[in-house]
Order: C-alpha cells, then structure tokens, then sequence
C-alpha cells in the first residue's frame, strides 16, 4: 500500500517520551524521515540516550507504523542523541545564549503589504494552537505600529524583569506575549532608525523567559527589511507563513515575500488567504467575493506551496480585533473561528512534516546588502 509522510507523523505521533509526557513528534524528534512505497525510514533524536525510552523507542516506532497500515511495512529506525560538537562548544557564551532554549519552533507571520489582516491571523492562529492545548508564545515584532497589546486587551499591562535579568511576558488566553505596545505611550510614534529596531527585536528574542513553548509566532511588519533579516541572523527560524488577500496587488507582494524567505534560506509552511470572501449572516450559504476568488490558492499552487486555508469576511472579527478577544475566543462556531482553528492544525501538520524531513534552519550570515 501506498502511505505518506503526513500519514506516518500521525502514527508516530500516538508514542510518548514518558521523561517529557509528550509525543515524540511534538518533541521534535523525528528527523531524516524518508517514504518510498511500502519502505519507511527516519531517525529518532533521543532526548536522553540513558532512558529505558532509549531502549525500546525503535521498537516501539516499528509496531506504531505497522499497527496502522500492516505488517509487511518495511521500516527501519536509526536512534541518534544531540551531542554538542565541537563548534557548538567553541561558540561564544553570547552566541550560545543568542536562541531562547526551550522553544522548538519559530513561525513567522509576515505579508509583502500592509492592511492584509497579518496580525489578525497570528493572534487568531496563537491562541487557537494554545485551544489545541500547545504552549504558545507571540512576539510582536512591529516597532511602528505594535497592535498586539489592543488585540489582546492589555494596552496598560506592563512586563516586568525577573531577578535573572529576563523579561517576563504577559500571558492571556494561554498565550506569552510581548510588544513594544506594552512599553510606550500608545500616543506617541516610535521614531527609531534601524539599528535601534534591530536591537529591540534582538532584546525581544534574547532577553526574555520564553520558558518552555512548542511555537513562539512572530508577526512581523509588512515588507522585507531591517526586522527581518535581523529575525534570520537572530534566530534559525522553523518557516515562515505568509498572509495575502485575494486581489493581485497583494499577491505581487505575497510572491516578493515569498522569495525573499526563499532567498535566505527559509522554508515557507504555506499561505493564508485573509478576506477571502463575504457572506451575509441571513444568507450564510451565498458568497460574494469581493476581492477576487481563490487568488492566495493560486498563488500557493503555482510556487509548489502549502495551502493553509481561507478566513472570510466577518464583523466578529473586526469587532474581536477592537476590544481585545479574538474571535476564536468569543465565537469559536463562527466561519472565521472555525477557518483559524483549521489553520492552525494545518500549520502543526506542516511544521511536524517540515521537522522530519528538512534538517534545522541555520541562522545566516549577511555580508552584504
């Protein structure tokens, strides 16, 4: 029979590292995975190579896959440990430091315009993976125009810095956040020159108890500059979602988005189309596609890409937006609420296939602009 990656994450996904009490594919722990036909392979990462896990995980693997699609699967499991070489144990204490330790996974929000509805869609798609029961942090990471502290109604909370010199961040509806929102007048404009952007991000990223999160997201601001690529020298980022409206003036930036991750070596998890359509709550079966149909879908067929999914049109969502309750939050049966949840199971699905199949992103060097 004829099986795929996808197939198999699930089925390992049923095995849990009893150390940790969570699957090992949450984990991040299976690598190198190969499916050809009826012949699995892929290598288990173990946590502590000591453990009795250790000793029966490629067991236990093996019966996980034939359990779920017969005995005559061919599987073979390597088991390997991330020992530290002999670079990492050479790297400065600041590089060693540079990369918040217990977060598995760094998503990009981004959008090559504004006015998409990005920082609608990584509000939403946070706290519905935190629904799923994930731990979830977001990163504003918008300096001129930080929207996360509204949108989560927290304008006037203020984090505070721990006695080991670490930023603590605000936390509702499951969510760790942090903005430059929660640290200026909202009145006034932050007027910074890049640089000092730059090394606010960097403090955001590298100066903060993150704690242990299975997705930090990051909403990044519209366009292809200073913020993101100090994200990419900062952090090795597991991909990057990018989010478009319909219309093709937002779906050349979109492309231009897409690119430029491809240009540094990241990979894109898939795309998200914002505002993809109205439909009028007495009329909840008719659509009226005001900004074009299915261009994001398009666009993600046409680059090879994953398509992650669609949000309509609603007033629930504005109004979430506006009073600091995401929607998936006050009307979880709504079609937004429903289109962000389903987002958010397709990003998991992606990132998991991403892990066991491409090694980790590297941060990059830029020796020029």
């Amino acid at each position: 029979m004829s099986i795929s990656p996808l197939q198999v994450i699930e089925a390992l996904s049923t095995i849990l590292e009893p150390q940790f009490g969570k699957d090992i594919v949450r984990l991040g722990m299976v690598r190198n995975l190969k499916v050809e036909e009826n012949a699995v392979s892929f290598t288990i990462m173990l946590k502590d190579p000591g453990s009795p896990f250790a000793g029966e995980a490629a067991d236990r693997c093996k019966g996980a896959i034939r359990e779920r699609f017969g005995q005559d699967i061919k599987v073979h499991v390597d088991t390997d440990s991330e020992m530290i070489s002999l670079d990492d144990f050479q790297m400065s204490e600041y590089t060693r430091s540079s990369v918040p330790p217990g977060v598995r996974n760094f998503v990009a929000v981004a959008s090559g315009k504004g006015g998409v509805g990005k920082s609608t869609v990584a509000v939403n798609l946070a706290v519905s993976l935190a629904k799923l029961g994930y731990d979830v942090g977001l990163v504003d990471t918008d300096m001129y125009g930080p929207s996360i502290p509204t949108m989560f109604g927290v304008r006037n909370e203020r984090p505070h810095v721990n006695d080991q010199r670490k930023i603590e961040p605000i936390e509702r509806y499951g969510v760790k956040l942090l903005s430059m929102g929660f640290l200026v007048d909202p009145t006034q404009a932050t007027i910074w020159r890049g640089p000092m952007v730059s090394s606010a991000v960097r403090q955001f990223l590298q100066d903060t108890n993150w704690g242990e999160l299975d997705f930090l997201v990051m909403d990044l601001p519209p366009g292809t500059g200073d913020i993101q690529l100090t994200i990419v020298q900062t952090i090795p980022l597991t991909g990057a979602i990018i989010v478009s409206t319909p219309q093709e003036v937002a779906l050349a930036d979109a492309r231009k988005g897409v690119a430029m991750f491809g240009n540094v070596n990241v990979p894109v998890i898939g795309i998200v189309e914002n505002m993809a359509y109205f439909a009028p709550p007495d009329l909840p079966d008719r659509k009226y596609y005001l900004f074009g149909r299915g261009g994001a879908r398009r666009l993600a067929g046409e680059l090879g890409l994953s398509f992650l999914g669609e949000v309509p049109i609603e007033e629930v969502v504005r109004e979430g937006g506006d009073d600091g309750k995401p929607v998936v939050t006050t009307d979880p049966e709504s079609l937004s609420a429903k289109a962000f949840r389903e987002i958010a199971l397709e990003t998991v699905r992606q990132v998991n296939l991403r892990n066991a199949q491409m090694p980790p992103t590297q941060k990059i060097e830029i020796l020029h602009r």
